[in-house]
């Protein structure tokens, strides 16, 4: 049984223009990444400035302390590729401080063995080597051509202003609240008198910041010094420091030696005219294109989805999850594999495209802050299996496995880069678009609006109520399936973002039920 309206029916609008487009899980980080394209930046520059935006204003999904990747294309050089900024294990991690329970798995994102009080997940243990910085930094010197300073100030104005604590805001505090209090300092920016969630009254218009002080003297320092100084200068100490107060293993060697990289995207072709630039290296890349080409020999393409058509869905999902239980992970050499994140795409007025995916993992990551920077820390050591043995156990240095799938496509005259939050709902969700979008000629606006399927392992398939009961009845005699209503919280269904460019012109969606995700256009920005 259900409390929701059976009755009540949520859209977004879609509009088109000759000028740039950013789809963003906040609008105010959208509105910071078009505002720089109407001031003559590159799709490039508009991602960096709305990364660190929105690492302020959704601080519990992402930021600098987190990590990701980047899908991107190049239009004059019709050229694709990869920018991956994941995080790592500190090099002084110690598998011992890790010990294994006997009580199952846990209930956040992965069913791994249990650690002893869950000290993989939340806490000063859980924590990995930050990369966003990096990737930025990366993506700024290959493509950028606004200074660093210009890009990162619109976020030192949102932090030195405060973020507004809405209802929903109020709801992503009040979810977390218990393991916000055991840090002191997390506790003083997101909580009442250390102890109560921040939560806006029922009636009351008055309106409610975070104190992000500290976060803005960060950001300032980090445009005015550079990159670098987050990984080897007065930025990096002050982290390094913070962490051993709170005994976390991280490290001034493991910040001054991490990097990011560019590498090939995994691209294949589907359907014969369809081309799909997946992400590489420690991602979903290697997965969705598994699951294409399954569902390319499995799936019969139509004028709409049927029930056969999400039966092989799921069935090459499921595979493809299997195989990356069994095989993925960081073995010294990226070979293989290569729920809390956020996603934007960018499309400029020259068909330049990107999507980001970055994250800190779970929401409000380890659920512990940096004192010094004001920013919330991953819990990465999350995503390594704790048992030993196998390819992603955890490790000393080793980096992590990440579900995120930024993904450029090329289909017919239209190019699209989409992606999504979600953990392991991520590869399902953007399955589901490019299907949408190749198998049934979908527009971008009706991908979005259309229900679709999760699978996010190997034992249950999650159907959408809205789909049809022959669907759901279809699927449930291939494996166990629960059907779930598309809501706010919490997420049945992956969290999609996309732009879409076509004959010239550019459009972008964000998840229809994300409150605070919105699109943004260049020419609505032009002062």
């Amino acid at each position: 049984m259900s409390n929701f309206s059976r009755t009540q029916r949520i859209s977004k609008d879609v509009v088109w223009t000759d000028g740039g487009v950013v789809a963003a899980h906040h609008r105010t980080a959208a509105e910071v990444g078009a505002k720089v394209l109407a001031e003559g930046g590159d799709a490039m520059d508009a991602a960096i400035a709305t990364s660190f935006a929105i690492g302020v204003v959704e601080p519990w999904m992402s930021g600098p302390m987190g990590g990701g990747m980047m899908t991107l294309w190049r239009a004059k050089e019709e050229r694709a590729e990869t920018i991956e900024f994941g995080m790592r294990a500190p090099l002084g991690l110690d598998i011992a401080d890790y010990p294994l329970v006997a009580t199952g798995g846990v209930s956040d994102l992965f069913t791994w063995a249990r650690v002893r009080d869950d000290r993989n997940i939340f806490g000063p243990l859980s924590i990995a080597v930050p990369g966003l910085v990096a990737g930025m930094e990366l993506a700024h010197q290959r493509y950028a051509t606004r200074s660093w300073a210009d890009l990162l100030e619109p976020a030192v104005a949102l932090a030195r202003k405060g973020m507004l604590v809405d209802w929903y805001a109020s709801l992503m505090i009040a979810a977390v609240t218990r393991q916000l209090a055991k840090d002191k300092d997390a506790a003083k920016i997101f909580l009442v008198d250390g102890q109560w969630p921040n939560i806006a009254g029922w009636t009351d218009v008055k309106e409610s910041r975070l104190d992000q002080s500290s976060m803005a003297s960060a950001l300032q320092r980090l445009a005015e010094a550079g990159p670098r100084d987050f990984y080897e200068g007065r930025l990096a100490e002050a982290l390094v420091s913070d962490m051993a107060e709170k005994c976390c293993p991280l490290s001034a060697a493991d910040l001054a030696t991490y990097r990011a990289r560019v590498s090939q995207t995994r691209t294949v072709t589907y359907r014969g005219d369809a081309v799909i630039h997946a992400p590489s290296g420690l991602s979903a890349g290697a997965d969705l294109v598994a699951t294409l080409k399954q569902m390319e020999r499995e799936l019969t393409p139509g004028s709409s989805p049927d029930a056969g058509s999400y039966v092989a869905m799921a069935n090459a999902l499921r595979d493809a999850y299997q195989h990356r239980l069994n095989n993925a992970g960081d073995e010294g050499n990226h070979a293989e594999a290569p729920a809390c994140t956020t996603s934007f795409s960018i499309v400029d007025k020259h068909g330049n495209m990107v999507n980001v995916t970055q994250t800190l993992l779970s929401k409000f990551g380890s659920r512990v802050v940096s004192p010094s920077t004001g920013m919330l820390m991953n819990n990465g050591i999350m995503w390594f299996d704790p048992e030993q043995g196998k390819p992603n156990s955890l490790a000393p240095g080793k980096a992590c496995l990440m579900n995120v799938c930024p993904t450029i496509g090329q289909y017919r005259g239209r190019m699209f880069a989409i992606g999504a939050a979600g953990g392991r709902k991520i590869l399902p969700a953007v399955t589901n678009l490019i299907s949408y979008m190749v198998d049934y000629g979908m527009t971008l606006e009706e991908a979005f609006h259309f229900p679709r399927i999760d699978v996010s392992g190997v034992s249950q398939v999650i159907v959408d109520e809205d789909l049809r009961a022959d669907i759901c009845a279809a699927v449930e005699a291939v494996v166990p399936t629960q059907t779930a209503k598309r809501t706010v919280h919490p997420y049945a269904f992956g969290v999609p973002v996309g732009v879409m460019r076509e004959n010239g012109r550019n459009c972008g969606v964000t998840e229809i039920m994300a409150p605070w995700g919105d699109t943004c256009l260049e020419e609505n920005s032009r002062s």
